[in-house]
Order: C-alpha cells, then sequence, then structure tokens
C-alpha cells in the first residue's frame, strides 16, 4: 500500500510516525522500506538480524568483482582481507573501495581510518577506546576523524569514468550505541536523547529515511541499522555517530560511537 510519505523516524524501542510531506509543493509516493534493527552485548546478538538483512537484499557477495552486475550485495568490513591492525592515516574523500565495490566515504572532518579499537585508542590518545569498542568482524573499526559524520556515496563497480549509481539497501554496524532516551545533549534536537543517526536520500538529494539506530547500554555493545527498499533509490546515506566527535571520554554527558561493516545492495547505474 502506498503512502504519502518522505521520511519516517525510529527510535528504540520501535516508533515510528508517518507523515505525508512535499517538496516545491509536491508530494511525493513512497513505499516504506523493510527495516531491520538490533543491538546487543556481542556479535552474536546481531548475527541473526544481520543475516536477515542480507537475505533481503537478495543474491550474492559480490566482493569486488566489476559491474554490471544485476542482483546481489557488496560488505565491507574494513579488515584489509583479516588479520591486519593498522591504523591507516585518516583521508577524505575514502576511495579504497570506490573501484572495487562501487562506494566512497567523505566526512567533514580531517578524513576517515580503519583502526583496531586499540588503534583508535592510541590515535585520539584516550585509553578507554581499548574497552569500550568491540568489532563484529575482527578486526578494524571505521571512524571519522574531527568530525562524527560520515557520507556514503555509490557508483557502479569498475566504471571508469566513474557511473553514478543508487542501491536498494543499505546497513550498518554500530559499537557502544548507549543513548536510547531522554537523556544527553542531543535531547535539545527533539530526538530524545537518542545519539546515533542515518538519513538515507535519493538521487534528487530528497530524504527518503531517516532513523535513529537502537542503543544497547555497556561498554563494548554492538548494535545494527538497515532498510531494503522495493528497487535501487538510495544515492546518497548520512551518518551520525554519536553526540560528538571521537576524542573525549564516553560518559553520561555524551556518546561516544565508532562503525564496523557495511552492507549494502549491488550499486545499479543511475
Amino acid at each position: 500500500m502506498k503512502k504519502k510519505l518522505l521520511s519516517v523516524f525510529f527510535g528504540f524501542p520501535l516508533m515510528m510516525a508517518l507523515a505525508s510531506m512535499s517538496q516545491a509543493g509536491q508530494t511525493q509516493d513512497f513505499v516504506a522500506p523493510k527495516v531491520f534493527q538490533a543491538a546487543g552485548p556481542n556479535a552474536a546478538s546481531i548475527q541473526s538480524t544481520v543475516d536477515q538483512f542480507r537475505a533481503a537484499l537478495g543474491g550474492n557477495n559480490n566482493l569486488s568483482n566489476p559491474g554490471p552486475l544485476a542482483t546481489g550485495r557488496r560488505e565491507i568490513n574494513w579488515d584489509g582481507g583479516g588479520n591486519v591492525s593498522t591504523t591507516t592515516t585518516p583521508v577524505t574523500p575514502f576511495n579504497v573501495f570506490l573501484n572495487t565495490r562501487g562506494s566512497q566515504f567523505t566526512t567533514p572532518g580531517t578524513g576517515l581510518t580503519q583502526a583496531t579499537p586499540a588503534g583508535l585508542a592510541a590515535l585520539f590518545n584516550n585509553p578507554t577506546y581499548s574497552t569500550i569498542f568491540s568489532t563484529f568482524s575482527p578486526l578494524r573499526l571505521f571512524a571519522p576523524v574531527g568530525s562524527n559524520v560520515t557520507e556514503a556515496f555509490f557508483f557502479q563497480p569498475g566504471s571508469n569514468p566513474l557511473i553514478h549509481a543508487t542501491v536498494s539497501g543499505f546497513g550498518a554496524v554500530f559499537t557502544d550505541v548507549d543513548k536510547p532516551d531522554g537523556s544527553g545533549p542531543s535531547k535539545k534536537k527533539g530526538n530524545r536523547g537518542a545519539s546515533t543517526l542515518i538519513e538515507y536520500f535519493g538521487a534528487d538529494d530528497n530524504l527518503l529515511f531517516s532513523s535513529f539506530v537502537p542503543a544497547s547500554p555497556g561498554d563494548g555493545s554492538l548494535s545494527f541499522f538497515g532498510v531494503v527498499f522495493e528497487d535501487a533509490r538510495i544515492a546518497r546515506v548520512r551518518i551520525t555517530t554519536g553526540s560528538t566527535e571521537l576524542g573525549p571520554d564516553d560518559d553520561q554527558g555524551q556518546d561516544v560511537v565508532a562503525m564496523d561493516d557495511f552492507i549494502y545492495g549491488e550499486p545499479q547505474a543511475q
């Protein structure tokens, strides 16, 4: 059933509000996507939801095979093929997977880095990061430096020159999302204190869908949030991790969050 809708907001526990909104005086037909979310103390607590999300995307993990491919998904686990613990120099745009997996990542901060929890502790001179962060797929996490905002853009893998693309779904794993309630500095933004947000945009740059990521109190927790649409309509994703950029301690006044695996539908040329 179609609804006139521009964006849908979720909290945790799950709460949904549907609204009819307009762009330049016109409404858009919108079919709400399938939503997948979970949070818990360890990888096992979100594994089944991640697997359900993969199944909803359909097809195989296309790894680094060049496109165009009609079906399947792409995954990035930041681990450099396994057993890589090196902390990478922060850079933006982050183009490591631009050609091979059709994704580019940017931040308004200094750059984006791949690092283990211990590597983040050293990079930010904060030893608590060794214990408050954990990984879904060892060994490294992904994090912006100098900002808590990361943006994802999509391209047809293997295209040269680059061909802009859209995807049917996008999901991400987060570590140490603590704030689902009315505490913390985010409260003044009207989101009941939830610290971590994903926003999905179409090729026209209109907001398609927006949701806060579910939280699980305690150090080293893991969260997952992802959506799957009926077709490839996501051109850009903006992720706000935590209530502040990495650097300070994670305490009652602020929520510090890092990211792990990204999973998204096969990029389709626009």
